[in-house]
């Protein structure tokens, strides 16, 4: 549920809550304060049925005292209705002018109190209320000897207003407590449920300020804030990541500064060897000038490739080496390949063989001098571990129908299955003497690797110590037309 709806919900809830609670309230309270009304003097009655009756004998009186005017005067008649008013929560008073003819016991000092009514058509069904207790109905009557005089019924209504008194603090209060505790409650339960996870962020960025990335930040909601958790959990998880990365970096830029200043070392040692034998006349002929130029030339060479592989690899490592991508026949470029390599002087004792299912074009795209790379540096890292008196290095390619698979597998001393893992990894080298005759610079698979991948391929690698090793690589085929198949 989202915090709007939420928030809609409450709001409709402070609203109808309270209605609710104060109406059962109310109902409450008049159940205790008003359920005995209902009862008259001389047994049970409801207060409208009294009320009915009182206005029933009010008017049989006042028709009597219309015909029979007479009985105005008599005093046992008026004691008679006056008893019977008094079961029904009523009392009567006649007066004759302005004296008073007849009152109820206990109003008798009312008497004088009550005023003629007004003109009939003005005269409301209740007339006043006297003493904030009796409600008076009165009407006119003329008495047999013609005087003229008025008679009143005052109606007990005592009780209700002081029950009334009572309640009606009651229900304001009751009213206001009711929107009180509704709106307190339905408040503190959606603050709640808006500040608790508030705070939980809020704790959260105070680790990662301090460094802390490895508590996780579990707000397991739907709603707005559970999807700013979840973005801060995914903030969090790459911000540890990215730091583990820039971490590795560091380790990576000081081992490669410390394998770049080892390999660079090695050769300057044996440059500076041979110029100061050289320099103290060591080299006193003409064969061991020779052999000492030679060295110096060699481990120029290897200095000169060494730093060409670094170039190429930080090229390569910022995306800042073109690729220029063609529809390449991969059975045909193969083919040239396995020639060109059975040619090669360094290649004179290992028998080069090539395996290619069918005569049939097999198209990628590639570039192809990246792709040339990619085989002779597998091939110069096979050349170092061929330790076999038939030495062999096989060329395969197999199709399949959304890539192609070049293998180039060797017979050479193989690789540890712990080390098989790294050897794509930059100065990776499974000889830790880093000896360049066995180990090479350490940057010729990591250079594959990255040039398979630029070339939307991917590589791999399977080894068996003693067996010898198979690096593979695949590229994506493309159709005649050159669309990916």
């Amino acid at each position: 549920m989202s915090i709007k709806t939420r928030l809609l919900l409450s709001y409709i809830a402070m609203t109808v809550l309270p209605i609710i609670l104060f109406a059962l309230i109310a109902g409450s309270i008049a159940f205790l304060f008003l359920r005995d009304l209902g009862v008259g003097r001389q047994g049970p009655a409801n207060v409208w049925q009294m009320s009915d009756q009182r206005d029933e004998l009010f008017a049989g009186f006042k028709y009597l005292a219309q015909i029979e005017p007479e009985r105005l005067s008599d005093t046992r008649f008026l004691t008679v209705t006056d008893e019977r008013l008094n079961e029904l929560e009523a009392s009567l008073v006649v007066k004759k002018g302005n004296d008073v003819l007849y009152a109820s016991p206990g109003i008798e000092s009312m008497g004088n109190e009550l005023q003629p009514p007004m003109d009939d058509d003005a005269r409301p069904p209740w007339e006043s209320l006297l003493d904030d207790r009796y409600v008076v109905t009165s009407f006119p009557v003329t008495f047999a000897d013609g005087d003229s005089g008025t008679v009143y019924m005052l109606t007990d209504s005592g009780i209700w207003i002081n029950r009334l008194k009572t309640i009606f603090p009651i229900l304001v209060l009751s009213l206001l407590a009711a929107v009180a505790l509704t709106n307190g409650v339905l408040t503190y339960m959606v603050s709640r449920s808006i500040i608790k996870p508030l705070n939980t962020l809020k704790h959260a960025a105070e680790r990662i300020k301090d460094g802390d990335l490895d508590q996780t930040v579990g707000l397991q909601r739907k709603d707005e804030i559970g999807k700013l958790g979840g973005a801060f959990e995914e903030m969090r998880v790459r911000l540890q990541d990215s730091i583990k990365l820039q971490l590795q970096y560091e380790d990576n830029r000081k081992e490669l500064i410390s394998n770049i200043s080892h390999d660079l070392k090695t050769p300057i040692t044996g440059i500076k060897a041979c110029l100061e034998g050289i320099r103290d006349g060591i080299a006193d002929s003409g064969p061991k000038r020779d052999k000492y130029m030679e060295m110096i030339a060699r481990k120029t060479e290897d200095m000169d490739r060494l730093i060409d592989e670094l170039f190429l690899f930080s090229k390569l490592d910022l995306n800042r080496l073109p690729f220029q991508l063609e529809p390449v026949d991969l059975t045909a470029y193969l083919r040239d390949c396995a020639e060109e390599l059975r040619l090669d002087p360094r290649l004179a004792d290992v028998a080069v063989t090539l395996d290619v299912s069918g005569d049939e074009p097999v198209r990628v795209m590639a570039d192809r001098e990246k792709l040339r790379r990619i085989i002779m540096n597998i091939v110069d890292n096979s050349l170092k571990h061929l330790d076999k008196p038939h030495k062999e290095i096989k060329l395969a390619l197999s199709a399949g129908p959304e890539e192609a698979q070049v293998r180039v597998q060797d017979n050479g001393t193989g690789i540890d299955e712990s080390a098989l893992p790294h050897i794509f990894e930059r100065f990776y080298r499974a000889d830790t003497s880093r000896n360049t005759a066995t180990g090479g610079s350490g940057l010729g698979l990591a250079i594959v690797k990255q040039m398979a991948e630029g070339q939307g391929g991917r590589i791999w690698a399977d080894s068996k110590a003693g067996e010898g090793t198979s690096v593979s690589f695949a590229l994506p085929r493309i159709s005649r037309e050159g669309v990916p198949s």
